[in-house]
C-alpha cells in the first residue's frame, strides 16, 4: 500500500495537466487510468482548437488561463506543443447568427477578451476565398489559437513524472474507499491506494466514477466526428465556425494546425448520445459538403484520416468543478467536448483549491460551475 496527498482518476485533458501543476506544488500524486498510455481517450480526439471566446464568465477566464500556459510552455520546458495563434472567426451569413454574436461581444470584452465584429472585407482577408454571398461578417478573437492534444498529453505526462507524480495505467479504479463521511483512497484491480483527496477526471466515465463516491453527475456523453486532412501550404489562420444549421448538424468548424493539415468537425443535431466511438460512412460526405460551401478551395484537399470521439455533456454546456458528494471528494468533469482547451485552465485552479491559495474570481467560478447547480443558463458558443 502506497499513500498518495491526491488520486486523480483519469490521464487525459484534465487530469495530466492537473498531474503536473499539482506535482510540481510539491504533493504526492497519483494518477488511475484504464487505458495503457496518457490522453488515450477522448484527448486524443480533440482537433486541437483552444478558444477564450465564450459566452459564460466561468470558461472564458478558463480558457483565458489554459491559452497563458500553452503559449508559454515552449519557453518555460522545451517542448513543442505546436501551439499556434491563429484565432477564432464565428462567421454570420444569417441575421439571427449575426444578432447572436453580437449581442455576447460586449459582455466577452468585458470578460477581458480581445474580440471585435468584423465586416464582410475583413472576413475574407482571414479567410481567403471564403464565400461572399449573404456574408454579413463575423466575430473574430485573435488571441485564441491551437495545439496539439497528442504533444501536449505527453508534456504534461513528462512534467508531472520528473515532478514525482507517479502513472498507474492499465490500473481502472474500481472502488472509491469512502468511511465516515469522507474519502480515503482508491482501489484497483491491483490493490489498495490511500489518500485524503480524490479528483474525479474521467472525462466520458465521469458519472460511473462518481457513482462511487456516492454521486449522480449530470454527465451524460454524446458523439462527435471529426477529420484530418493532407498537409498543405498555408493559406488559413483562425479557426473558422460556420453556426447555420444543415441536414443532421447545428454547425462546422475547420482550421489548419501548425504542421499545415487541415482539422475539421461538425455539430450532430440531434445529438447522437451513448458512448459508441466507431466512425461512420455518412459523416464525410455530410461535413464535405458543409465546408465546400463555406470555403470552396477545401474541396482541392486529401482526407486521410477521420475519427469519433465523445463529448461529456452537461444540461447548460458548462463543466461540473468543486468539491462534491463526501470530504475530500472533488470533480472536474463534464467539459463538453472542451476538454482540451479548458485543461490547463481547470488544473490550475484545482491546484489553488486543493491547496487553500485561491486566486481573485476562484470563487465566482466554483459556484458558477458548482456541481450541484441548477443547470438555469447555457453556454451560447458550444
Amino acid at each position: 500500500m502506497t499513500g498518495y496527498d491526491v488520486a486523480i482518476i483519469g490521464a487525459g485533458s484534465v487530469g495530466l495537466p492537473a498531474a503536473h501543476f499539482l506535482a510540481a506544488a510539491g504533493l504526492r500524486i497519483a494518477v488511475f487510468d484504464p487505458l495503457p498510455s496518457p490522453g488515450r481517450g477522448e484527448n486524443r480526439a480533440a482537433i486541437g482548437g483552444v478558444r477564450a471566446t465564450h459566452s459564460e464568465p466561468a470558461k472564458a477566464a478558463l480558457c483565458l488561463d489554459s491559452i497563458e500556459v500553452f503559449a508559454t510552455w515552449r519557453e518555460r520546458y522545451g517542448d513543442d506543443l505546436e501551439w499556434r495563434r491563429g484565432g477564432y472567426l464565428f462567421v454570420a451569413y444569417r441575421e439571427e447568427d449575426e444578432a447572436a454574436l453580437r449581442a455576447v461581444i460586449a459582455a466577452q470584452q468585458a470578460m477581458g477578451l480581445g474580440i471585435a465584429w468584423v465586416g464582410p472585407s475583413e472576413v475574407a482577408d482571414l479567410a481567403p476565398g471564403i464565400v461572399a454571398d449573404e456574408l454579413r461578417g463575423g466575430s473574430y478573437s485573435p488571441g485564441d489559437g491551437s495545439a496539439s492534444p497528442l504533444a501536449a498529453a505527453h508534456a504534461f505526462r513528462i512534467r508531472a513524472e520528473r515532478s514525482g507524480a507517479r502513472f498507474h495505467f492499465g490500473e481502472p479504479v474500481v472502488a472509491i474507499d469512502v468511511r465516515c463521511g469522507r474519502v480515503h483512497g482508491v482501489t484497483t484491480p491491483h490493490g489498495s491506494y490511500p489518500a485524503p483527496i480524490v479528483v474525479n477526471a474521467a472525462g466520458a466515465a465521469a458519472r460511473t466514477v462518481g457513482r462511487m463516491a456516492g454521486l449522480d453527475l449530470a454527465v451524460a456523453p454524446d458523439a462527435h466526428e471529426a477529420a484530418i486532412t493532407a498537409p498543405v501550404s498555408r493559406f488559413l489562420e483562425p479557426m473558422v465556425v460556420d453556426l447555420r444549421p444543415g441536414p443532421g448538424s447545428k454547425n462546422c468548424y475547420f482550421y489548419q494546425s501548425a504542421t499545415g493539415q487541415i482539422l475539421f468537425c461538425l455539430t450532430p443535431d440531434p445529438p447522437i448520445t451513448g458512448t459508441d466511438r466507431r466512425a461512420t460512412s455518412s459523416f464525410l460526405p455530410a461535413v464535405a459538403q458543409r465546408l465546400v460551401a463555406v470555403l470552396p478551395r477545401l474541396r482541392h484537399l486529401q482526407v486521410r484520416r477521420t475519427w469519433r470521439g465523445l463529448y461529456p455533456a452537461t444540461p447548460d454546456g458548462s463543466p461540473l468543478i468543486g468539491w462534491a458528494g463526501p470530504a475530500g471528494s472533488f470533480v472536474a468533469v463534464g467539459m463538453c467536448g472542451q476538454g482540451f482547451m479548458l485543461g490547463p485552465g481547470v488544473a490550475r485552479l484545482v491546484v489553488r483549491t486543493l491547496t487553500g491559495h485561491p486566486a481573485t474570481g476562484d470563487a465566482e467560478i466554483l459556484d458558477e460551475l458548482a456541481p450541484d447547480r441548477a443547470f438555469e443558463s447555457a453556454e451560447v458558443l458550444t
